[in-house]
């Protein structure tokens, strides 16, 4: 184990020693992947402590890795958590949170805007569980207050949004707790990783995050992690990731995590500087009909709540709405042809990348999610997302100049 007081570091020095256990072997300075199934065991009495958890150990790669060990080690000292499950996705770290904390009968709020796969989940297969969602705006607190039943487990929400970039205000809806103290506050950090938002920091009880997106960071690998208190996490990883739903991260994907994690602090600094920049260009095009992007002043509460919990950082995705009639278009084909003629960005759905991303949420990632309920939360046919990668941020905006004018 490093020699460094993580608690006396900071950020950058965290992402770079937290975790790291030195090879005994070799002295490897970088965590060795520990590609196997099994392990084997000295003797009888050895494999027996194992299994018997009285011995610290391994015994099957599903229930725990060196390798993922180290990054989950990491991840938790970065969020401030007591301990971490890696999953081998995003969705694996979302369903083995509600999996191992609920039961039949059991109700959850969940945010009215989420990740559309998580929508899915909460609006029609959880409900075959026995486990049953009210979608609330977690921006207004008399909203969830209304939304709580007594048989309400968890509270559960992104913050910003996905993709209309509304903030939710984690301390003031993690202090409903004292009234309710059986729920449990799960945040999807995944837009807003540390350095930029610590949930846990604000009162929240539980983080996910899609470790596809900016905690790796390099577009290469499938992963999910949740990190809460010991006594959750211990729960989550035995009853459900390592059992009904068997979701480890692989150890070599572990390791090209933890590779990424080292310049965490540096990438996404990087990406909301740019961001930010973007924001501000778009919000002046005569094209654009709304920018949504929490640094912005216009956005007015969420503005008000980002300056508050992310660090004056933000995130480095927003959306933005087209204008209707523009040369004729309606908002949806404007939106097509635009994202056709920009040269830089990648159509794709994923975020958090180097490279910058272009999404259509009404007809991509959002398209299983009732048309009804994207109007009301606010996806819109002309709505794009955007993820800005790492490219020099006046080239970005230079594409948007050439493309706007090919419309």
């Amino acid at each position: 184990m490093s020699k460094i007081n993580m608690k006396a570091v900071q950020f950058d020095t965290k992402a770079i020693h937290a975790g790291y256990h030195r090879d005994s072997d070799f002295g490897a300075l970088a965590s060795p992947i520990y590609q196997t199934s099994t392990f084997t065991f000295t003797d009888a009495a050895h494999a027996m402590g194992v299994f018997s958890g009285e011995i610290p150990g391994y015994d099957y790669t599903r229930a725990g890795n060196p390798t993922v060990r180290a990054f989950e080690e990491k991840i938790a000292e970065l969020e401030g958590g007591e301990d971490a499950v890696a999953t081998s996705s995003g969705m694996g770290a979302t369903g083995s949170a509600l999996l191992g904390l609920l039961k039949t009968s059991d109700h959850i709020v969940c945010g009215d805007t989420v990740y559309g796969c998580t929508d899915v989940v909460m609006r029609e297969i959880l409900p075959t569980l026995g486990i049953t969602t009210t979608f609330a705006d977690t921006a207004d607190i008399a909203a969830i207050e209304a939304a709580i039943q007594d048989n309400t487990k968890i509270i559960y929400f992104e913050t910003p949004t996905n993709p209309t970039m509304h903030v939710t205000d984690i301390a003031a809806v993690s202090a409903l707790k004292k009234k309710y103290p059986d729920i449990r506050v799960i945040v999807d950090n995944t837009f807003a990783p540390p350095p930029v938002q610590y949930p846990l920091a604000l009162g929240a009880d539980i983080v996910v995050h899609s470790v596809t997106k900016y905690i790796n960071g390099h577009g290469d690998v499938i992963g999910g992690v949740v990190v809460g208190n010991a006594e959750d996490i211990a729960v989550i990883r035995s009853r459900a990731m390592g059992k009904i739903c068997g979701t480890p991260l692989a150890p070599f994907n572990a390791y090209l995590v933890i590779r990424g994690m080292k310049t965490l602090g540096m990438r996404v600094r990087r990406h909301c500087e740019s961001a930010l920049a973007l924001a501000k260009y778009l919000e002046q095009s005569p094209y654009i009909e709304k920018v949504y992007y929490p640094g912005l002043e216009s956005m007015g509460k969420d503005y008000d709540v980002a300056q508050k919990q992310m660090n004056g950082l933000y995130t480095g995705i927003m959306a933005f709405d087209l204008k209707n009639g523009i040369r004729g278009m309606s908002a949806f084909d404007a939106a097509k042809k635009l994202m056709d003629n920009l040269s830089i960005p990648a159509i794709a759905v994923s975020l958090g990348d180097p490279d910058t991303l272009i999404q259509h949420p009404a007809s991509m990632t959002h398209i299983k999610v009732p048309k009804e309920v994207r109007e009301e939360i606010g996806i819109t046919d002309g709505m794009l997302r955007f993820s800005v990668g790492l490219e020099d941020i006046g080239d970005i905006i230079a594409d948007f100049d050439q493309a706007f004018a090919a419309l």
